[in-house]
C-alpha cells in the first residue's frame, strides 16, 4: 500500500492545487496580460489531445504487454498534463472566469460536459499522482488496481477539456 508520507504528501498536493485553482478563476479576477495569453486555451486543448492520445496509445501497449512503450506513454501523458496545468493557471490568472456565450438546448450540454469535466479532474489529480507513485516505486500490482480508475477519469477528463474548448468557441 502506499506509505502515510505519500498519502499525506498526494493528498496535500491535490487539495492545494485544486483550492488555487478554485481561488484563481472565481475569485481572482482578470488581470491586463501579455497578448499571447489569449492562445493559452488553444494550447491548452492541444496538450490535453496529446495527453489523450498517449493514454490511448500506452494502453494499447500495456495490452500488449510493451512495458517499456508503455512507460514512456504515460510518462509523456503526465509530461502533457503537467504542461496542461502551468498553461492553464498562467491562462486564468490573467483572464479569469470564461463565461459561456452560448444559448439554448447547447448551454445546458455546455454545463453537463464542464460539470463532469471538472469534477472528476479534482478527482483525476490524487489518482493520476498515486498510480505514477506506485509505478514509480516498483509497486505494480497494487498500481494496476489502481490504474483501471485512473486512466478511465484521465482519458474523460482529457478528451472533455477539448470538448469545453470546442463549445466555447463554436458559439463565439
Amino acid at each position: 500500500m502506499l506509505s502515510r508520507q505519500a498519502i499525506y504528501t498526494i493528498g496535500a498536493l491535490s487539495v492545494a492545487i485544486a483550492c488555487a485553482l478554485i481561488w484563481l478563476i472565481y475569485f481572482k479576477g482578470g488581470a491586463a496580460g501579455p497578448e499571447w495569453v489569449s492562445s493559452l486555451p488553444a494550447v491548452n486543448a492541444i496538450l490535453n489531445s496529446c495527453s489523450a492520445a498517449c493514454l490511448v496509445i500506452g494502453y494499447t501497449r500495456i495490452r500488449r504487454k510493451q512495458i517499456t512503450a508503455h512507460r514512456a506513454c504515460m510518462l509523456a501523458a503526465t509530461g502533457f498534463s503537467a504542461l496542461f496545468l502551468i498553461s492553464y493557471v498562467t491562462y486564468h490568472y490573467f483572464h479569469g472566469d470564461t463565461r459561456f456565450p452560448g444559448q439554448g438546448w447547447i448551454r445546458p450540454v455546455y454545463f453537463t460536459v464542464l460539470i463532469s469535466h471538472i469534477g472528476l479532474s479534482i478527482v483525476a489529480l490524487p489518482l493520476i499522482l498515486t498510480t505514477l507513485y506506485l509505478a514509480l516505486t516498483g509497486r505494480f500490482a497494487i498500481h494496476r488496481r489502481v490504474a483501471r480508475w485512473t486512466f478511465p477519469i484521465w482519458l474523460y477528463v482529457s478528451v472533455t477539456g477539448v470538448v469545453v474548448f470546442l463549445l466555447l468557441n463554436a458559439t463565439v
